[in-house]
């Protein structure tokens, strides 16, 4: 008798690749595997569905997606989800210890799909995800505006990330203005801070694993020399050069002071601006330009401000050689700097540590236990919202990579407005963006809730 045949399925699931593939007769992929997910996850896991960033119709999908890893199920991120009980989703039946075993077997015998094997999302979750579409369809001027930048970005598709994929410049169309993009392949990390970190916090933990799609970030802050083409339209061109698509973006009112506070416009990072705010300047950019922006959610930045490392800072532990790559408390003479000063992180990144705190898309919430991905927490509420990297301000802790900072009404105390300006935290003279484009083109109602995340109005 095979000595592991007496184990039950249970124990199974915790053991290495090899003892899965031996455990048991191997896998038949349509008669063990394909029934469980076509009965557990095709309905809600295909192309056009809510849920098709991880799309599960083909062997070659999975693969793409880096979902699953044949021949190493525990490296593999479907097969983690599923073995935490974190999918199929709450209300919605879970998967025996057996079904599980068998998806961990069928990945440790290299996950093999026959290529006769085609599966179909069930007839009624096609025909609910075309009548949820159809229910999503715009309606609003805006929501119908989002539609025409949508119809302006497929006209001028780019390249798409690789791990090929150089850098490239935008200039910003009737200016003189322009900044860097930078390639960041798709990938998995552990986000948040380990234990062995004297620094950590809290809020840093669990740590966990988290995969990313491809995208494309900007290599410094967003600078006034582009942020003020979007406050004041007469700098963009766009008196001389009307545009009813890009007029259609909701802009800043004017601000009841000057908005540098001093620190200096040329070549400096924007600073206190609401999180709507850049949402809407990301709305107003990839109108200009033709390629579609929005603010990294909270994984995303994370996974580019480590760019591969697992150091507290992206250089590695030592806080005393932080001045080499960030403008901080110690080092900043009290005020913001000129961006792209320091030394860049391993993937070209400046200033992802220090100068100004940037804001990310998540709302702040404590982390989750288990595997991820793409994971994204929409805002329901106007605080708290997350923003990363620290600032001139802060001391050399709250600038490691995994450092939170939850906003708060205080940033705009000072601001004499009731309700309070939708625009401007004037007392977050610390506080900055940059954006990133996602390497796959979402639909135009995706794009409406990226550009509209969270509550405009604060009435605090």
């Amino acid at each position: 008798m095979n000595r592991f045949s007496c184990l039950p399925i249970a124990s199974a699931l915790f053991l290495p690749a090899l003892v899965l593939a031996q455990a048991s007769p191997k896998v038949d992929f349509k008669a063990d595997v394909a029934p469980i997910f076509e009965q557990h996850c095709i309905k809600c896991h295909f192309g056009g569905s809510t849920h098709a960033d991880l799309e599960m119709t083909s062997r070659q999908k999975l693969l793409d997606q880096r979902s699953i890893v044949p021949g190493k199920p525990d490296q593999s991120v479907f097969y983690n989800i599923v073995k935490r009980g974190l999918m199929p989703p709450p209300g919605a039946p879970k998967l025996t210890s057996d079904q599980i075993a068998t998806i961990g077997r069928w990945i440790a015998e290299g996950a093999p799909w026959p290529a006769d094997v085609k599966l179909q999302p069930p007839q009624a979750s096609t025909e609910k995800a075309a009548s949820d579409k159809a229910a999503a369809t715009p309606q609003n001027a805006e929501e119908q505006n989002v539609r025409q930048i949508r119809d302006r970005i497929l006209a001028h598709q780019r390249e798409q990330v690789s791990a090929k994929a150089a850098p490239y410049k935008v200039t910003i169309p009737n200016t003189t203005v322009s900044y860097d993009m930078v390639p960041i392949a798709a990938g998995s990390f552990e986000m948040g801070s380990p234990n062995s970190d004297p620094q950590h916090k809290k809020d840093e933990q669990p740590q966990h694993q988290v995969r990313v799609d491809g995208f494309w970030m900007q290599a410094h802050e967003v600078t006034w020399d582009e942020y003020r083409l979007f406050m004041f339209e007469n700098q963009a061109g766009e008196v001389a050069h009307k545009d009813d698509v890009v007029d259609a973006v909701s802009r800043p009112t004017k601000p009841y002071v000057e908005m540098s506070f001093g620190m200096g416009i040329n070549g400096f990072p924007a600073i206190s601006m609401t999180q709507h705010a850049a949402n809407k300047y990301a709305e107003w950019l990839s109108a200009k330009t033709g390629e579609f922006y929005r603010l990294p959610t909270e994984a995303e930045w994370e996974y580019a401000c480590r760019a591969g490392t697992t150091t507290p800072y992206y250089y590695g532990s030592d806080p005393k050689q932080l001045g080499d790559y960030a403008w901080y408390a110690t080092n900043s003479g009290g005020k913001y700097q000129k961006v792209a000063t320091k030394k860049p992180n391993p993937w070209g990144l400046y200033d992802m540590l220090g100068n100004v705190m940037e804001w990310t898309l998540d709302q702040y919430e404590p982390y989750k236990p288990g595997p991820e991905v793409n994971p994204w927490v929409k805002s329901t509420t106007p605080y708290p919202q997350t923003a990363r990297g620290g600032s001139w301000n802060d001391p050399a802790d709250m600038l490691r990579c995994a450092a939170r900072v939850a906003s708060d009404p205080s940033w705009k105390q000072q601001d004499p407005q009731l309700p309070k300006s939708i625009w401007y935290e004037t007392d977050a003279q610390w506080l900055g963006f940059r954006l990133i484009r996602p390497a796959n083109v979402p639909s135009a109602e995706e794009m409406y809730k990226y550009w509209n995340n969270g509550v405009e109005h604060d009435e605090q």
